[in-house]
C-alpha cells in the first residue's frame, strides 16, 4: 500500500517520498538478535519493491525518478549474541533504480565473507554525493552551522559515484 500510494504521488508531482519499512526507528530490522527475521522482511519488500520500478517504468516515470532502497550500515558476518548479528558500516548493499542511474550494474564488491568493501569502496558521502547530484543538488554547497562551527552536509568521500551514472 505504501508504495501505490509513492507512486500515486510522483504521478502528482511530489518531489520526495520516504517509506521506511517495520514500523520506523529500529523496527524488527535491527536483527541483534536474532538475524531469521530478516528473511521474512526481506520476502516481503521484494516483490513490491520490484512492482514500483516496473510501475514506474511503465508510465515513463522511472527516468525522472531515484529509487533508493538501503539502509545506514549492513551487518557482520558474524553472530552476535548466539544467532544475531552487530552493525557493520565496512560493507552493506545499496540498490538504486531509474532517476539517470545505470540499469543492471554492480559497484564494487566485500571481501569472501561480506565484512569489508574492497573493490571500488565508497564512503557513505560518496552514496550522498549522488543521491544529491541526480535531484539537481549541489551538494558541495550544502553547508551547516552547528554550534558556532562550519561543517559541509556530505563531509568525507571522492563525490558522485560517476561509473553508475548514465
Amino acid at each position: 500500500r505504501q508504495l501505490l500510494l509513492a507512486r500515486r504521488l510522483v504521478e502528482n508531482g511530489v518531489r520526495y517520498i520516504q517509506i521506511c519499512h517495520a514500523g520506523g526507528g529500529n523496527g524488527s530490522w535491527d536483527a541483534h538478535g536474532d538475524m531469521k527475521s530478516h528473511e521474512p522482511l526481506c520476502r516481503s519488500i521484494d516483490k513490491p519493491i520490484a512492482g514500483l520500478i516496473r510501475d514506474l517504468k511503465q508510465r515513463g516515470l522511472l527516468e525522472n525518478t531515484l529509487v533508493v532502497l538501503t539502509s545506514e550500515f549492513g551487518r557482520t558476518p558474524w553472530s552476535q549474541n548466539t544467532t544475531g548479528r552487530d552493525h557493520n558500516g565496512k560493507g552493506f548493499t545499496t540498490l538504486l533504480a531509474g532517476g539517470g542511474v545505470k540499469g543492471g550494474v554492480i559497484e564494487g564488491s566485500t571481501d569472501e565473507v561480506g565484512y569489508k568493501a574492497l573493490e571500488n569502496p565508497h564512503y557513505i558521502g560518496d552514496l550522498q554525493a549522488t543521491l544529491l547530484q541526480q535531484m539537481g543538488l549541489n551538494y558541495k554547497k550544502m553547508d551547516f552551522t552547528l554550534n558556532g562551527r562550519a561543517f559541509h552536509l556530505v563531509e568525507e568521500g571522492s563525490g558522485p559515484i560517476t561509473n553508475i551514472l548514465s
